[in-house]
């Protein structure tokens, strides 16, 4: 079954909807070069549409493709679509190092030396995990867009042993959406907004938007972003792909601009369960430098994969959440299709009522959060390159420079998190 529809046309999207309002920030409309040549498009016949890693893998070992010849492949259809035509923007920088990292795995498989299922396997990754090279670690933000790291988040050490080629970096709705409660998803002042490949004029959802949309539109082969609430599974919805947020302390956070300590984690997203799952196997694994990984230790497993199971949801107990069935009839007639599909496979299916219960406790995590990022925020940015060295300080280069840092919406959320106090507050 093909995943989506919309990779039938060389515009990707062709079209943009123009009865549908912009809703996002400063999206112009579909241009009128689209406009005059809809339906009269070229299909896409992009070589390495729909691939999966395990497809790569086959066509690497018959010399049929190089990583090399993928990785640039994958570049030239982030400059078709992403930087150019119908202009996605989900690639916030490019790794310049790409090609010579693609060049060392071929030069190993060569050899003889096949790491495992990721070598020479192009990626990308959301731009709050630093990466110890020539690229920038920014959050988005502009305040910090001098920020290099020093070294590879753990993550991305694992990422490199296992022999993946980092392509580059995504954009993300600015400090992973923790600025404003009047933000846009997928918009930062550093990279602007990112598109969904499905209808151009909407954003992909956030906070891995650029994550999100560059996976679905086949810019990279899988791509990682980052949740504390949210911001892997929507941003994955919206986009047609499979998203896994681990259990915290699954994947280490250390060398990840935070949110929250006791919510935040990276995870896989990914067109297929099974690429989902060998992204979730490869960086698995305890650091000692994140306390939370340590419980992890004897649970890991070396291979997700092996659970994979189509029969997997006999016997299973679903959730519904009532209110999600009344949000008008288009949208309720394709819930209702998932939830036949669902029951058709073996799982029972119970409605619920959660959302009274919900709100006082998401209330109180928001007041969690707001200390857990002052405190977190505080410590990556005293150790880090920008000349930004604290939340106050990212705070007053905003007011410094509103008309590129706030056009659309203010940092109300940050300014919440200056005033609180430390962990130890009673509150």
């Amino acid at each position: 079954m093909h995943r989506r529809n919309f990779l039938k046309t060389g515009s990707l999207a062709g079209l943009t909807l123009s009865t549908l309002a912009v809703a996002s920030c400063n999206l112009a409309p579909a241009d009128k070069k689209q406009e005059e040549t809809a339906g009269n498009e070229k299909p896409d016949d992009f070589a390495l549409n729909e691939v999966t890693i395990d497809t790569l893998q086959q066509k690497m070992q018959s010399k049929e493709y190089t990583s090399r010849s993928i990785t640039e492949m994958y570049l030239k259809r982030i400059n078709d679509i992403d930087k150019s035509g119908p202009k996605l923007n989900a690639v916030i920088e490019l790794n310049k190092d790409a090609l010579s990292i693609a060049d060392a795995m071929d030069k190993e498989r060569a050899a003889g030396k096949v790491r495992g299922p990721l070598h020479g396997i192009p990626m990308l990754i959301k731009d709050n995990i630093s990466t110890g090279d020539t690229m920038h670690t920014t959050a988005g933000a502009l305040a910090i867009a001098d920020n290099i790291a020093k070294e590879d988040a753990f993550i991305v050490k694992k990422l490199r042993a296992a022999g993946a080629v980092l392509l580059g970096k995504t954009n993300l709705s600015e400090w992973a959406n923790f600025r404003s409660t009047h933000s846009t998803s997928a918009w930062s002042s550093r990279g602007g907004q990112t598109r969904c490949p499905y209808i151009l004029d909407r954003n992909p959802s956030g906070s891995s938007a650029g994550s999100g949309s560059a996976a679905s539109a086949n810019l990279c082969a899988i791509a990682i972003g980052t949740e504390t609430d949210g911001s892997i599974v929507s941003p994955s919805s919206v986009n047609g792909l499979v998203g896994i947020k681990p259990t915290v302390g699954l994947w280490s956070r250390t060398g990840i601009i935070p949110i929250s300590k006791t919510q935040d984690t990276a995870g896989p997203m990914g067109r297929t369960v099974r690429d989902a799952a060998i992204l979730l196997s490869a960086l698995a694994g305890e650091d000692s430098q994140d306390s939370y990984t340590a419980a992890s230790k004897g649970k890991v497993e070396a291979d997700y994969t092996k659970f994979l199971d189509a029969n997997g949801l006999q016997g299973k107990r679903i959730g519904i959440e009532k209110s999600a069935m009344k949000l008008g009839p288009a949208m309720d007639g394709l819930f209702q299709q998932a939830i036949e599909i669902l029951k058709s496979k073996g799982a029972t299916v119970v409605e619920v009522e959660l959302n009274k219960q919900l709100k006082p406790i998401g209330n109180a995590e928001f007041t969690v959060l707001l200390y857990e990022f002052k405190d977190g925020l505080n410590k990556y940015l005293g150790a880090a390159t920008s000349k930004v060295k604290s939340l106050a300080d990212v705070i007053a280069f905003n007011k410094q420079n509103e008309a590129k840092a706030m056009p659309f919406f203010k940092q109300e959320t940050l300014e919440l998190a200056q005033k609180k106090g430390d962990l130890n507050q009673k509150e």
